[in-house]
């Protein structure tokens, strides 16, 4: 069953003073011990966006989140929401939603008691939450199973009550911690689609932290690239791939191939062809230089002459990944399936360039 974004009313999920609400991350500084998980992280976040907070293990992403939450305070730097600074204000009064990847729903109570929970704290009368919590399953599509317990439900449902209960208290902003990572495969998909869709709809300011990449970049308007700390690039997904603003992004986010260059005036010598470096990577150090290619900007030639050998294939269905032995680097190259019995292993063949500009940086020490 999927989540029905289109039945429910805006106005009667996210109470339409509570959407939309700008955040702002402010110079944040958080250590533990001689560790600095966060140092000096800033981000805003317009009304009603949904950011991802994106990288490897230890960059800061999920102390950022707890700081933002109120688990967590900062040593320095604030916490914003709709331009009051809440960096004093406890978890408890900081009206955000939040849903962890362990689901965190209590074991002894119904989908319907779970998802009420928050209004219960809150004092609701018993009428009007049971009629509140009834609205949020049949939100997130799981109307008939609100008498249902936890051991009960599927990992994806149990998902989507914990979700249906951060929703239920009409937050200011919505967190989710890596909240699809427990799921398999399919389950995680769908969920990942019916989880955008509700967003969209209901216009709520969404943080959402993940490993991810796929997640991130198909679920958020923009994504913050983390590490160390700090915010490596904050950008649409688009542009995160097509233009990566360091080599850690460029090597994070999709697919990257690294190869040896030489600066050639204001340019680089790649393939035997004359490469425009990009943008600002143009004041990179003089000298020896690496370049970062994306597969599907490399196109292979068949060639007896050819300076590349076909040393492996990935069938990845519509296309098929190649990856070539040349000037000692692996270049990965994407092609059309259908041509893919041209570059048997062994297969001799020349590399050239597509037009986007080459992302250079400086070049990594053999090890």
């Amino acid at each position: 069953m999927t989540i029905d974004t289109k039945q429910i009313p805006t106005a009667t999920a996210v109470h339409a003073s509570n959407a939309g609400a700008p955040v702002v991350l402010d110079s944040l500084v958080r250590t533990f011990g001689r560790t600095r998980a966060l140092d000096g992280f800033s981000l805003d976040i317009a009304p009603g966006e949904f950011v991802a907070l994106l990288g490897p293990s230890g960059c800061g992403k999920t102390t950022a989140l707890r700081v933002l939450a109120g688990f967590e305070q900062p040593d320095s730097g604030r916490v914003l929401v709709r331009g009051s600074d809440i960096s004093g204000i406890g978890a408890q009064r900081r009206d955000m939603g939040m849903v962890f990847q362990s689901y965190s729903l209590f074991p002894n109570m119904d989908a319907r008691d779970n998802v009420a929970f928050g209004l219960q704290l809150r004092h609701q009368r018993s009428g009007p939450r049971r009629a509140r919590a009834a609205e949020l399953l049949d939100l997130v599509g799981l109307s008939d199973h609100a008498a249902k317990y936890p051991h009960q439900l599927s990992g994806g449902q149990q998902q989507r009550v914990a979700l249906a209960r951060a929703l239920a208290i009409e937050p200011q902003v919505l967190l989710l911690d890596e909240p699809l990572s427990a799921l398999d495969a399919k389950v995680r998909a769908e969920l990942r689609d019916q989880i955008r869709a509700l967003q969209q709809r209901l216009a709520i300011t969404t943080v959402f932290v993940t490993h991810d990449q796929e997640e991130a970049l198909s679920m958020a308007d923009r994504v913050c690239v983390m590490s160390n700390g700090r915010a490596e690039q904050i950008a649409t997904p688009s542009v995160l791939y097509a233009q990566p603003g360091t080599a850690f992004v460029a090597e994070f986010v999709g697919v990257s191939s690294r190869v040896n260059v030489e600066r050639v005036g204001a340019g680089i010598a790649l393939f035997g062809q004359f490469a425009k470096i990009r943008g600002d990577a143009a004041s990179v150090a003089q000298g020896a230089l690496d370049a970062l290619l994306r597969p599907e900007d490399v196109t292979a030639t068949v060639s007896p002459q050819g300076l590349g050998v076909v040393n492996h294939r990935s069938f990845l269905g519509a296309t098929t990944r190649l990856e070539v032995g040349i000037a000692g680097a692996s270049v990965k190259v994407d092609v059309r399936s259908s041509d893919a019995e041209l570059f048997e292993l062994g297969t001799r063949v020349d590399l050239s360039l597509g037009a986007r500009d080459v992302l250079v940086t400086e070049r990594r020490p053999a090890q």
